[in-house]
Order: structure tokens, then C-alpha cells, then sequence
């Protein structure tokens, strides 16, 4: 790999970190040579790892460690069984830790030496350990710093019950080798099991085993027997509650919230149900939903056996459990079958976003299944204008390369929804049940296993494609930029109806404007109005109007409050302002975040410009997780 190779060149060039047991200095080079490290690094098949798994592999993590909210960091020790298969270095993947001693063996420990190299941006730093051709296990002794960007330390101020601090991390893509020294790549796929001390007034939750009650001590034991790949091992510390909403099924939240996160999320076992019936059976015991605070960066995170929810998806009417039907159907595409690197990713995501759309088609009917698309689509149409125009167009095809740059890069709609696009129409083509069939087989196949996109192909062609002699334009549609012709389409009667509802209030239809009504559409007909009117020529007298009648700047749902905002912001109607500034100022979710901070960044409004932007985000910055704050910096060239 060029950007691994070019690492180590450097590495060769440049003052290493040593931290030895003992060694004399001249002894060093002995230990570990530079030019082994570039081999074995470079030999691993992923861009954004620099773990040595063809030579050893993690196969179980045990963590044992202790959060300290008092100087906000995590302590203790990573033990990791390996597969050696007669190296004599393992390679750990490090960013913003503080390691302070590596031992080998399981119960006699000899400490070893090691080199930590140069740390380079969010891809941290490569951890070279001594060990023997035969060594098995290896203890890593390590603190947290600042600079562990997957965790995010949040005062009781930015919890909902403003009493107890709250913690959880966020390691989707690299960002988990900042709070634990791992290999970290999705190619491997290990077990883990901890043993955490937190705070005894807290309770700590993981993506695992999980207690549903404090206990006096705050000693928890986890175990996550399935194995995963290392992205998804996650934590949560705080003052949280549990109610059931099934046999294997349950809701997470801060007390005060628990009884609207259990109404919320009340079609959950529905969605389980729908989704066992279309692709096999649940692999991972149970299914339970966190909600965390206002500061995590997504709508959710497939953390398996414990999703990870942002509470804007507490609409109070469930109007966005598409998320968590999104987040329940990561349980087969990317958690059972994930993506080998992030070059892959549209292997996770694509398949997710097809597989969630047949949950709610199953539950809700295609009616708002197809409107659910269809709000994606539009997204998917605005994301592939943007990427024509930029430096990278080569972004808007499936199969990426993202050697140099961050895994975030790709993670955009193109995996997201372009891939579920290919996904629909290879449905269309070769007729819905063959497609289940396949699906199917694909999942039993692959469980527990990770896939690139070349192998994903193979497949397609041998079990699915080639039997039934079919043609199709499967090398378009993942290597080539935009989108094919044969790409399905999908119409929706009543999501145009308020698409001409929009262009005739636009227009000057006052009876139309008189009849709106808060519960004159499902929120996907919402969004399609507001779109709508942001392709009209609308002005502030109009947007005082509409908000008359439906009250837009106070809305409670997220969705329609992100597009109302965006078209306050563009046709400078002021009194959204001090909403707008509260919005950004609680939320942390990127999905909202990006188009605001982007309108306001263009804007040509005195008071809805790059100025109030900049002035926000000063004072917002600290409420934000690092993977939010990081894209707004860019954003905002600072």
C-alpha cells in the first residue's frame, strides 16, 4: 500500500518513539528494524491499518479497565489472544493513547520492548511489539488522552437529567484504536469480553452481554462471544435506565426520557419479526437501543447488541424508526457480513438501506417504504451534483479508493443509496423472490465473515446472475462515476401531490397555503414540500406565512426542522434565528450539521452568513463529538 510504504519511509527517516524494558540503546535496532515493519505493514490489504494480520491476528480481546471522569480518561490493560502464524514483531494500530508498558505471556508476564511510530493524522500510529514466533498473548498497559477522539466526555450540563456525566464512544471508522490499542481493520474479526470499574452512582453498557440495573460496586463483566470486527466494540457509562420491549428486545435512555424512548421505539419487535422473515434468523441474542445524549454524531450506530439512537429520533409520533429499522438491519449486512476495508464500505451500507426499506415496506406497507426511497434518492441526486464538481468525482462510484484520505470520505450517499439502487434494480431484474433467495444464501454463506467488493461480485455472478442467464451492468454501476440509466425508478402519487402543492402555494395559491395543516402530511410528504419550495422563487412574506399556519421554526421533528432552517437561511427569513442557533447549538447529529453550517457558509443574508456560522461553532465546538467537529472545521476552513 503506497500511503503505508510512504509511512514507513518516513518512520526510517525520523525520530521514533522508544519505550524499552531494560535494553541498551545499541540493542534497539536488533529488536525491531525498520524495513521489516514496512513489509509486514504494507502486506495487511488495508490503506487505513497498520496491524500485520497475515502474520498475527487478534482472535479475543480482554479489556480490563477503570473510567476516571474526574480527568476524563480510561486506564487499564488490553490482553489480546493471538494467531501466530512465526513472526516475531505484532503490529497494533494507536492513536492518542498513552502506552506505558507491553508484556507477553498469559499468566507468568515478561515485559517486551516496542516502537511507537510517528502519530500521522487520524490514522494514528503503528505499535511494533517483540514477541517470539511463538508468543500467543500480549498485555498492553495504556491510559487515554485528550487526543482519543472516539470518546466523548460530556458534564452533566449536556445530559437531559443535568446531574450525573455521561460517556460514550464512537469507533466507526479508526477511531476505536484511540481508546484501545488493537488491530484495527474490518478485515479481522475477534471476540472480546471486560471488566470495567465506573463510577458506582453510573452503569457501564457495552456492545455485549449487558446488565439492565446499577450495581453497588460499578464493576461490570462483558462478553461478546460473536465475533465482530473491531469498529463496533463500544462503551456507555452513565446514569441510564432499561424498559423491555420484548423477549429479546429493549430500550436504553436517561431516566427521564425512558418512557418516550419505550413509545417511540414500541414497533421495534415488528421490525425484528419482519426482518427474520426476510433474511434468516437474528444472530446475536438480543437487540437493545441506547439513547444517548444530543452530542452523538449519527442518526445511530449498529453497535450489535446494543444500537447506539440519537434522540432526534424522538419525534413522538415514530415518524423516523426508518433509522432504527436501518440500524436493526446492520445486524446481517455489516455486522454479520461486513466490509473488508472502507474502499468496500457501500458492502455495509448499500445493502442496509435496501434491507431496511423491505422492513418498513413489510410493516408500514410500500406506500411509505416508496417514500422513504424516494427522500433518499433526492438526497442521493444532490450528493452526485456536488461530487461532478469537485475534485473527487471518482467518489461517486461503489467501489472506492480512499488510499491518502480519511474512510470518512466514503462515507456519503453513494454507499448509502446508490447502493441500495444497485440492489433495487438487480431486484427488478431478476424478479423478487430469486433476489431473496440469493439474499439469503448470501447471509448463511458469509456469516461472521468479512468481503470485498471483487469477491462480493464473484458471487453475484456464480449463484445468481450466471444460473439464470442474465445480463447485467454490474462493472457500471461499482467502478464507474454516477449513475446507470437502467437505475429503478420509483414514483410515489402522494409524494407528488405535495410536490404540486409546494409549486402552487410558491405560485400565489392562497386556498391551497389556507388548507396546510401540521397533519396535512406524514413527515416524508413534508420533506418533499420543503424541497420543493427550495427549487422556487419564495420570499420572507411567504416563509412568515407558512410558519403562521404550521408553525415550521418550533417543529419538534428534526428532519423537517434541518429543511425549514435551510430554507430560512437562503431566503434570509429572520425570525428562525435564535431557533436555528439553539438547534445547532444542542444537536451534534452530521447528517443536520453539514447542511446548515454549508447554507450558512453560502449565505448572503446579514445574520445568516458565515459569520453567524463561525460564531456558533465557537461556542458549540465543545457539544460536538470530534467526527462532527472535525468535518465542520473543514467545512469552515479553520
Amino acid at each position: 500500500m503506497t500511503l503505508i510504504k510512504n509511512l514507513f519511509t518516513l518512520l526510517t527517516l525520523s525520530l521514533l518513539t522508544f519505550a524499552c524494558t531494560g535494553i541498551l540503546p545499541e540493542q534497539k535496532e536488533e529488536v525491531q528494524p525498520q524495513q521489516k515493519l514496512e513489509v509486514q505493514a504494507k502486506e495487511n490489504g488495508d490503506a487505513h491499518s497498520y496491524a500485520n494480520i497475515k502474520e498475527i491476528k487478534t482472535q479475543h480481546l480482554h479489556l480490563d479497565l477503570e473510567v476516571d471522569f474526574n480527568d476524563k480518561i480510561i486506564f487499564g490493560v488490553a490482553r489480546h489472544t493471538m494467531l501466530n502464524m512465526g513472526t516475531d514483531t505484532a503490529i497494533f494500530d494507536v492513536s492518542g493513547l498513552d502506552i506505558q508498558r507491553v508484556t507477553i505471556g498469559k499468566t507468568n508476564e515478561v515485559e517486551t520492548d516496542y516502537i511507537i511510530g510517528e502519530e500521522k493524522g487520524e490514522q494514528g500510529a503503528p505499535l511494533a511489539v517483540q514477541i517470539t514466533d511463538t508468543t500467543t498473548h500480549i498485555n498492553i498497559y495504556y491510559k487515554t488522552t485528550e487526543a482519543s477522539n472516539a470518546l466523548d466526555w460530556l458534564a452533566p450540563s449536556m445530559t437531559e437529567g443535568k446531574v450525573h456525566p455521561f460517556l460514550y464512544t464512537q469507533g466507526q471508522a479508526i477511531l476505536t484504536r484511540t481508546w484501545i490499542p488493537l488491530q484495527d481493520t474490518p478485515a479481522n474479526r475477534i471476540t472480546y469480553s471486560a471488566d470495567l470499574t465506573v463510577p458506582k452512582d453510573l452503569i457501564a453498557l457495552m456492545s455485549a452481554t449487558n446488565p439492565t440495573e446499577k450495581n453497588a460496586e460499578g464493576k461490570y463483566h462483558f462478553e461478546m462471544d460473536q465475533a465482530i470486527p473491531c469498529y463496533l466494540i463500544a462503551l456507555a457509562v452513565g446514569d441510564i435506565a432499561y424498559a423491555s420491549l420484548g423477549e429479546n428486545c429493549g430500550v436504553y435512555s436517561e431516566p427521564s426520557l425512558i418512557e418516550v424512548v419505550k413509545y417511540e421505539f414500541a414497533d421495534l419487535p415488528k421490525m425484528i419479526e419482519a426482518a427474520e422473515n426476510l433474511y434468516g434468523k437474528y444472530q446475536w441474542e438480543v437487540y437493545d437501543v441506547l439513547v444517548l445524549p444530543y452530542s452523538f454524531p449519527f442518526g445511530g450506530m449498529e453497535n450489535p447488541r446494543l444500537t447506539f439512537a440519537n434522540p432526534t429520533l424522538i419525534a413522538g409520533d415514530r415518524s423516523s424508526t426508518s433509522v432504527i429499522a436501518h440500524e436493526l438491519a446492520h445486524s446481517w449486512s455489516g455486522n454479520l457480513v461486513t466490509n473488508a476495508t472502507w474502499d468496500d464500505f457501500w458492502l455495509n451500507e448499500g445493502f442496509t438501506v435496501y434491507f431496511e426499506n423491505r422492513i418498513m415496506e413489510s410493516i408500514y406497507g410500500k406506500e411509505i417504504a416508496d417514500m422513504l426511497a424516494l427522500v433518499e434518492f433526492q438526497e442521493l441526486k444532490h450528493t452526485l451534483a456536488k461530487m461532478a464538481a469537485s475534485e473527487h468525482p471518482e467518489d461517486s462510484r461503489l467501489k472506492l479508493d480512499l488510499d491518502k484520505r480519511r474512510p470518512d470520505d466514503g462515507m456519503t450517499d453513494i454507499a448509502y443509496v446508490k447502493g441500495a439502487f444497485f440492489l433495487k434494480t438487480l431486484e427488478d431484474t431478476v424478479g423478487r423472490e430469486a433476489f431473496d433467495i440469493f439474499l439469503n444464501k448470501y447471509f448463511e454463506t458469509h456469516k461472521f465473515q468479512t468481503l470485498t467488493t471483487e469477491e462480493f461480485i464473484s458471487y453475484l455472478n456464480k449463484e445468481l446472475l450466471t444460473p439464470a442467464g442474465i445480463k447485467f451492468n454490474t462493472e457500471e454501476w461499482i467502478y464507474e462515476n454516477g449513475l446507470p440509466a437502467n437505475c429503478k425508478e420509483i414514483s410515489s402519487n402522494r409524494f407528488e401531490l405535495a410536490e404540486e402543492n409546494a409549486k402552487a402555494i410558491a405560485e400565489g395559491n392562497t386556498k391551497q397555503l389556507k388548507s396546510l395543516q401540521r397533519d396535512t402530511y406524514v413527515m416524508q410528504e413534508w420533506l418533499a414540500f420543503l424541497r420543493t419550495l427550495d427549487g422556487q422563487d419564495i420570499d420572507t412574506n411567504l416563509m412568515a406565512k407558512l410558519d403562521a399556519h404550521c408553525e415550521f421554526t418550533h417543529w419538534g421533528n428534526a428532519e423537517i426542522a434541518e429543511e425549514w432552517y435551510g430554507l430560512a437561511i437562503k431566503t434570509g427569513y429572520m425570525p428562525v434565528k435564535d431557533e436555528l442557533e439553539a438547534f445547532l447549538m444542542k444537536v451534534g447529529r452530521r447528517k443536520f450539521l453539514e447542511p446548515l453550517y454549508e447554507a450558512l457558509i453560502a449565505g448572503k443574508h446579514e445574520g445568516l452568513n458565515k459569520e453567524f456560522a463561525l460564531e456558533i461553532f465557537e461556542k458549540a465546538k465543545d457539544n460536538y463529538h470530534a467526527v462532527s467537529a472535525t468535518t465542520l472545521r473543514e467545512m469552515l476552513d479553520i
